[in-house]
């Protein structure tokens, strides 16, 4: 291995334990307590070294949130092989909650932070790159509609984008409160969201016009 390779393999280290290091403190004090100072503490380098490789807490901010959908993208991945569009979009459901509820810190900063982290980390990513997770995400589900309509158990004209949209937005509405104030609904988030997904795949049909 040349000098140049050496050099770069130990930069891309160093960036990796500058983001782990910035993951743990997140998780075990909130985003808010993220600082460059305390990264630089938690790795045992001076703050100033932490610049030479992130311009901000920000851009680690965004690079956190690309790795947390990564992680929920590799949570959701096995629910591709269930042939069954209805269970899969349960398998999906079920998935996303375990996501969130098991990982409460990476999914409040890629979902309940400042959306300026949010929307940089999914905006001008191609979709099939490693950093694209957020909108590969998504697409499962539109995959789920689109695969209803080809097998006529919904009208070919309805819109699977926005379908799949309504069906994120009611699931993230369960995990928000549940993390948010968990004594508020007194209801398992399982069975909230066996319900919520039950109700759902009950209101679709052939004549359903979106």
């Amino acid at each position: 291995m040349g000098s140049s390779e050496r050099k770069e393999r130990q930069k891309a280290q160093l960036q990796q334990q500058i983001l782990d290091a910035a993951k743990e403190i997140t998780i075990r004090d909130g985003f808010a307590a993220l600082t460059m100072r305390k990264i630089a503490q938690a790795i045992e380098y001076a703050p100033g070294t932490i610049y030479l490789y992130f311009e901000s807490r920000d851009e680690i901010a965004i690079q956190l949130c690309r790795q947390g959908y990564q992680e929920l993208f590799e949570c959701l991945q096995p629910t591709m092989n269930i042939a069954d569009p209805r269970d899969r979009l349960r398998a999906i459901a079920s998935a996303y909650s375990d996501f969130g509820l098991t990982n409460p810190a990476t999914y409040r900063l890629i979902f309940m932070e400042d959306p300026k982290f949010t929307n940089a980390a999914l905006s001008q990513v191609p979709i099939d790159r490693e950093d694209g997770a957020g909108m590969r995400s998504i697409q499962l589900l539109v995959k789920v509609f689109d695969d209803m309509k080809a097998d006529r158990m919904l009208s070919s004209d309805v819109n699977s984008a926005r379908l799949a949209e309504i069906f994120w937005t009611s699931l993230h509405g369960i995990l928000s409160i549940k993390l948010t104030f968990p004594g508020f609904l007194t209801t398992p988030s399982e069975e909230l969201v066996k319900i919520m997904t039950d109700t759902f795949l009950a209101g679709l049909s052939p004549d359903l016009s979106l």
